[in-house]
C-alpha cells in the first residue's frame, strides 16, 4: 500500500477493492453511484488516485450491512428535511465541530459555500463559536446542536425558540442531521481520519 494510501486512512488501513468481500464490494459500488459522486460534484476528495475510498466511505466498508441502513437514513433526512438549507447546513458543521472530525469540516466546505455561508462563518462554525452574521434561526440552531452535544440538555428558554422558529417537526429534524452526522463524524475521531491536503 502507497504510504499516501496509508495517511489518509487515519488508524484504519485503506481497503483495497482488489479484496472486498462480495458484501463490501456491492457496497462500494454503491458509495462510487452515489456518495462518492455527490463528493466529486462538490470537489471533495473521496477517492485515492488508485481508487481507494478515504473519509468516511473507507470505514463505511467494515460493516456494509449497517452502512446501508445508515445511508438510506441519510438519504431520507436529506430529501424530507423541513429546515432551511443554511439552518441544517450550520447543524451539520457545528456537529463536525464538536468532534473535531477534519475530514467532515474539509467536506462540507463547499457545500456549506452553497447555502450562502461566507468563508468567515464557516471558519467560525468549524471552531464551534455562532458568529453574528448568522440569521437569527441559524443561531438558535447552532445553540441547540451545540449544547445538545456539549451539555446533552437545552434549556427551557432555548427550547421555546427553537420550538418557535422551526416547528416540532424541525426540532426532530435538527437531531435526525445530528444523529447522521454523529455517526459519521465519530467514527472519523474514532479512526482519525484526516483530511486531504
Amino acid at each position: 500500500m502507497a504510504e499516501p494510501s496509508r495517511s489518509l486512512g487515519g488508524r484504519l488501513p485503506l481497503f483495497d477493492p482488489a479484496d472486498l468481500t462480495e458484501a463490501q464490494q456491492s457496497l462500494f459500488d454503491k458509495l462510487k453511484a452515489t456518495w462518492i459522486k455527490y463528493a466529486g460534484q462538490t470537489g471533495v476528495q473521496a477517492t485515492t488516485d488508485d481508487g481507494r475510498l478515504i473519509g468516511p466511505f473507507n470505514p463505511f466498508l467494515l460493516h456494509p450491512e449497517v452502512t446501508e441502513k445508515l445511508s438510506d437514513l441519510q438519504v431520507a433526512e436529506s430529501s424530507h428535511t423541513t429546515l432551511p438549507p443554511r439552518a441544517r447546513e450550520v447543524v451539520v458543521i457545528m456537529t463536525g465541530a464538536i468532534w473535531r472530525a477534519d475530514y467532515e469540516l474539509y467536506a462540507q466546505l463547499n457545500v456549506a459555500r452553497k447555502t450562502g455561508l461566507s468563508d468567515e462563518v464557516i471558519a467560525a462554525l468549524a471552531k464551534g463559536d455562532i458568529p453574528e452574521e448568522l440569521g437569527d434561526d441559524e443561531k438558535i440552531a447552532a445553540r441547540v446542536a451545540r449544547d445538545l452535544l456539549t451539555k446533552r440538555r437545552i434549556d427551557d428558554d432555548l427550547y421555546r425558540a427553537a420550538q418557535q422558529a422551526f416547528g416540532d417537526t424541525g426540532l426532530y429534524d435538527i437531531t435526525a442531521v445530528m444523529g447522521v452526522y454523529q455517526t459519521v463524524c465519530s467514527m472519523l475521531a474514532l479512526f482519525e481520519v484526516p483530511a486531504p491536503n
